[in-house]
């Protein structure tokens, strides 16, 4: 029996290494991909080392006065309203906004491929109460719907990662739940039905290799999205509290010397749209390398 199983093991790994590694040759070869793969590189670098590489404690006051302007005593980036360094602020910011925007995004991703997956594959009743509960969710904005959640739990790191992962559970779960329906549908599908697979082979083997593509895209989109909304719940004061950095707090306190010290608010503010930029942009490459036919 052990002789007879290990030829359909190997075949069968080395047809899931092929396909990484057609992914991984694909996603090297496009030049735009890995220039963007490149910054987002540097970016999670900043945000993990951000300790190290700050220039000075991100919490304490330094300068000699608040909201200097750039290059004053040597501080890169000036000083905010507090007097602290607004460069060592920043890339302690960059830790936080993009913590409470990736991690809160891929817990949902996990949670609703499952959902997505069962709803998609059993259909009937099933699928359709599992749908009719995440409508209820549909019937709110984005926004409003964290700033909802965040206003029950009360400010704080904890409220924002909740907030997230409830506003995307509902959206990720309905493309992963299409993209099930789309898969069943091929005559592979069939095929190994009539070969005697059994519900677990197809759903996993099948299925869930196949529908993961379209969700993957999406998600990486939906992070920059969340770089957006959690900067947004910062800025309400729903979000991280003082002292700590993060880039819609810092915002939120260049408000009410913007005209005097624009930069204050005008350096997180950067930071906030091009990081949303970059995971779009890195979202559309990913698209159009699964997807060749959408390129045009």
């Amino acid at each position: 029996m052990s002789q007879s199983s290990t030829p359909n093991a190997t075949p069968r790994a080395s047809r899931k290494t092929s396909v990484i590694a057609g992914v991984v040759r694909r996603l090297l070869q496009d030049r735009r991909m890995v220039v963007l793969l490149s910054c987002l590189a540097v970016l999670l670098f900043v945000a993990v080392f951000a300790p190290w590489l700050s220039p000075h404690n991100p919490d304490d006051a330094v300068a000699a006065t608040p909201n200097m302007p750039l290059w004053s005593e040597g501080l890169l980036l000036g000083s905010d309203n507090q007097a602290r360094d607004l460069l060592s602020r920043t890339l302690a910011g960059a830790r936080i906004s993009l913590f409470v925007s990736i991690v809160p995004t891929l817990a949902a991703t996990v949670l609703s491929v499952l959902i997505g997956l069962f709803a998609g594959y059993a259909g009937g009743r099933v699928d359709a109460a599992l749908m009719a509960v995440l409508d209820i969710f549909f019937a709110f904005p984005i926004v409003l719907l964290a700033i909802a959640v965040a206003g029950v739990m009360g400010p704080g790191l904890l409220t924002i990662i909740v907030s997230i992962f409830v506003v995307l559970l509902p959206y990720i779960t309905r493309v992963a739940r299409t993209s099930t329906q789309q898969v069943l549908s091929r005559p592979y599908i069939e095929a190994a039905r009539s070969a005697g697979a059994t519900s677990h082979d197809i759903m996993w083997r099948y299925i869930l290799p196949n529908m993961i593509g379209p969700v993957i895209v999406y998600v990486t989109t939906l992070i920059g999205l969340m770089v957006v909304v959690a900067s947004g719940l910062s800025f309400l004061g729903l979000g991280v509290q003082p002292p700590t950095a993060d880039w819609g707090a810092m915002v939120a306190e260049g408000a009410g010397v913007l005209r005097r010290s624009p930069h204050v608010t005008f350096v997180p503010g950067v930071m906030i749209v091009l990081t949303a930029l970059l995971f779009n942009l890195i979202g559309d490459r990913l698209r159009d390398i699964f997807d060749p036919r959408s390129a045009g």
